[in-house]
């Protein structure tokens, strides 16, 4: 299952590559695409534990309609 995330506080290269890592951390092997300009972040895997790992990182998914 693929779900995308509004994630308004991701803003630079440094917040793509935290979040990218913390996403390599809770699903190793899923498919990430990361999107700065539109603040998306879509993710293949278990969307529970990819909101999670966002978070743990410090920022503030939403879950896009």
């Amino acid at each position: 299952m693929t779900t995308t995330f509004l994630v308004p506080d991701m803003t630079c290269d440094h917040c793509e590559k935290t979040v990218r890592g913390a996403l390599a951390e809770a699903l190793p092997g899923s498919s990430v695409n990361i999107d700065l300009a539109a603040h998306t972040v879509t993710v293949a895997g278990d969307a529970a534990k990819a909101e999670d790992a966002i978070r743990d990182v410090g920022y503030s998914p939403e879950r896009a309609a």
